[in-house]
Order: structure tokens, then C-alpha cells, then sequence
């Protein structure tokens, strides 16, 4: 049998359920965690779509370092992947609460999102920023499949974090756009069609502001690799599709501006907490797939006559990581109904995907701490997952530089960088 679509899960007679605030506790895989019941249609839906692929499917995957092509597929064509996009436009017009629930049980069910993640929260920045035209040009292609926009072309390698002082440049000449520069760490590229560019449009020496003067672009990418712009892909720990690209006199149309000329800073903000606040639940699914593997196997495992569960130099890890895990839960429901009420969300966006970062790392830590020996074998998927939610530290936004835009936005701390 098919699976359901995101049409017949909000066609159901419980779309009212799916809409209220209430909770309960329900049980999965034998383990009690407090949940939304809000989603639930939600959930159940996406979990029957994953169980089409266990572990096996996306062990293969990273041994091959592959793309889950099948498996993206099967999101795509059941209409998940468009849950940002509006109705108006061929999409479901989730609130950002139900599209992270999408992003949390597909890591919670053993995969990964990011192999797909960026078609929810790079195509954002379309639905807020971009003209009529725009949307009515790519945002219901986008919702049939039949368009991918996964990449965002921001950091640098001279620059990284430091975004405002980005060296690539776009020059309008004769009616078309010219870029040239560099980029790293661009993800995706090779399963788009579209990317999102950041790139200076008005020299830096010449603004007040030093996020004033960027403009973002969409770059078709079947165009311009080979007519301007190289992709050298990065070879790295996680089998994460990221890249170079380099950008030599590539010519766009005028058109391809995304936004307001000048103000490509606050465009790309639309997507940045967007991609914090789904990162943030994917790491929250990975958080509760560590814990129940860590705690099935504690139970089950006997060394010295005993299950080793029992004693609580192994239990207590495990509940201090659950705590620090459901904490974090917390804060992502903050920022998603701040996102959905379309306040300023950028405080709750960073700490959400901070506290959900450190939660699922140390969730990887207990897991594989409890397993021992078995926790690296490659068929126990913990090493898998292990490094997939490892980057989370780093990507997409540092911890440091989290912490900066706290102590400064919300302590009232000098600006340290």
C-alpha cells in the first residue's frame, strides 16, 4: 500500500487533533517520551514512509558514499519536502512546528536529513523574499518534484563565519549580472537545480553597515557549471554531499535577484533560522534514537548476571542525556511558534539548535559509551550516526558564534567580533 500524503494526513477527520496543543505521553518502541499529540498524524505518516527504509538501506549508503536518491524520492513525491511551500502554490503550508516534526522522524527513524533538508529551509527564502513572479515560476515545480533547490552559497574560505565581509562579487553589466569568487563548504549542489547565492554587490568601503550591500541570487546551476563556475567536491568524515565552487565571469540574468538589491543580508535570514530551527529537530530525532538504542540495549546486554542497565554507573548517563534532551525539545517548540507568528525568532532559533546540538552529541556519546566494543561496529548503525550528528557542532552555525549573538542580543555584552 502506498503511503499517505501530506494531502490525505490533513484530509483526515483528525485535522482538528492535529491542530490543538495539548499532550500525552505515547509509547514508541517500548519507550515513553513525552510528545505532541498534535503531530501525531504527522509522525505516524512519515515513520511508515521511513520504515521502507531501515538501517540497512542507509548503512549501504554511507559505506558507498552515496545519496539516499530513492529515499529523498519517496519524501518528495509524497509531498513532504514541500511543507513550507503555500497552498496557493502546490504546497502544504505546514507551520514550521509540522515541518520540523517531518525533519525530527526521519533522523529519528535512522536516516538523515541532510541529505534533503535544504529543499525545506533554502527554498524559504524564496517563499519571503522572492517576487510574484519567482514564486509562481519555481515554487509549484518545487512542490511536485520536479525542481530541487538544496544549496545556499554563502560561507567563504577566507571569511567563514564572518559572512558580511564575503569577497564575492556581483557586477551588472550590459543587462546581466557577473559574479566572481569563491565558496566552500556548499552542499547539495550535485542534486539541485538551483542555489541560492550571496555575493557583494556594493563594494564594503562604500556602506554604512557591513551587511548592507549583498544581494542574493538563484543560480541556475545545469547553466552555470561549466559556463563560469566549478564545483570541486570536498571528500569528508560525514557522508555529507558538500563542495568548492569557484566563479569566473559567471553571467546570471537581472532577473535572477532574489529580493531586494542591497539587501541580501536579511533575505538570507529567512532561510538561516529557518535551517537552525529544522536542524535543531533533526538533532532532537537523532537525540531519542541514541537514548532508545542506548537503553534497549542496556536492558537486554547481561555481564556478571545482571542486566548492565541496572547498574547506574550505565543507567544514569542515559536519564541525564534524556533530560538534557527533552530541555532542548523545549526550546525548539519556542522558536517554531515564534517562526509561525512571524516575530523575530532569531535568539530562539540559536538556542534551540545549540541546546539540541549538545543534546544529541552527548546522546551519541551515551549510546556508544553503553555499547562498548559493539557501538563501532559498522552494523550497529551507532557509528553512522554517531558522526552525522557530530556536525551539528559546527554546522551550520558555530557555537561560538552563537554564544556572541546571545551575550550581545539579549545580555546587552559588547559585540566580540
Amino acid at each position: 500500500k502506498l503511503q499517505p500524503t501530506w494531502t490525505e494526513v490533513f484530509n483526515s477527520s483528525s485535522h482538528q487533533v492535529i491542530k490543538s496543543s495539548s499532550h500525552q505521553v505515547i509509547k514508541l518502541n517500548n519507550l515513553m517520551l513525552h510528545q505532541h499529540d498534535s503531530y501525531q498524524d504527522i509522525r505516524d505518516a512519515v515513520r511508515d514512509l521511513c520504515a521502507q527504509f531501515p538501517d540497512e538501506y542507509h548503512r549501504k549508503i554511507d559505506e558507498q558514499r552515496g545519496y539516499p536518491e530513492a529515499f529523498v524520492d519517496a519524501l518528495t513525491k509524497a509531498g513532504w519536502m514541500a511543507a513550507l511551500i503555500p497552498q496557493e502554490y502546490g504546497g502544504s503550508g505546514l507551520s514550521m512546528a509540522e515541518a520540523s516534526v517531518i525533519m525530527e522522524e526521519i533522523n529519528r527513524s535512522g536516516g538523515n536529513s541532510g541529505a534533503c533538508h535544504g529543499q525545506m529551509y533554502v527554498m524559504n527564502a524564496i517563499v519571503r523574499s522572492g517576487s510574484k513572479e519567482q514564486k509562481e515560476k519555481f515554487l509549484p515545480l518545487v512542490a511536485k518534484g520536479e525542481l530541487r533547490i538544496q544549496s545556499m552559497g554563502v560561507t567563504e574560505p577566507t571569511t567563514g563565519s564572518d559572512t558580511t565581509q564575503l569577497k564575492t562579487s556581483a557586477v551588472k553589466k550590459d543587462g546581466r549580472w557577473v559574479i566572481n569568487g569563491q565558496k566552500v563548504w556548499i552542499s547539495r549542489i550535485q542534486h539541485s537545480d538551483l542555489m541560492i547565492l550571496l555575493a557583494r554587490t556594493t563594494p564594503a568601503d562604500q556602506v554604512k553597515k557591513r551587511s548592507e550591500g549583498l544581494s542574493c541570487f538563484l543560480i541556475d546551476l545545469k547553466h552555470a557549471i561549466g559556463n563560469g563556475l566549478t564545483v570541486r567536491p570536498i571528500l569528508n568524515m560525514v557522508n555529507h554531499e558538500t563542495n568548492e565552487l569557484f566563479f569566473d565571469n559567471l553571467e546570471i540574468p537581472e532577473d535572477a535577484l532574489l529580493g531586494e538589491e542591497g539587501k541580501g543580508f536579511k533575505t538570507l535570514l529567512d532561510g538561516l533560522n529557518a535551517e537552525r530551527v529544522l536542524i535543531a529537530a533533526e538533532c532532537i530525532g537523532d537525540g531519542y534514537w541514541f537514548i532508545e538504542r542506548a537503553r534497549k540495549y542496556a536492558n537486554e546486554r547481561v555481564v556478571f548476571g545482571r542486566p548492565i542497565g541496572q547498574n547506574q554507573g550505565v543507567q544514569f548517563p542515559i536519564a541525564d542525556a534524556f533530560i538534557e534532551l527533552e530541555a532542548a525539545n523545549l526550546m525548539r517548540w519556542k522558536a517554531c511558534e515564534k517562526i509561525d507568528a512571524k516575530q523575530n525568532a532569531g535568539a530562539e532559533a540559536n538556542m534551540a539548535k545549540y541546546l539540541a546540538a549538545k543534546a544529541s552529541w552527548e546522546a551519541a556519546n551515551v549510546c556508544i559509551q553503553t555499547h562498548g566494543g559493539f557501538g563501532f561496529a559498522c552494523e550497529y548503525d551507532i557509528e553512522r550516526k554517531f558522526r552525522e550528528t557530530r556536525l551539528y557542532q559546527v554546522a551550520p552555525v558555530s557555537t561560538n558564534m552563537i554564544f556572541s549573538y546571545i551575550a550581545e542580543h539579549l545580555l546587552g555584552m559588547p559585540r566580540s567580533y
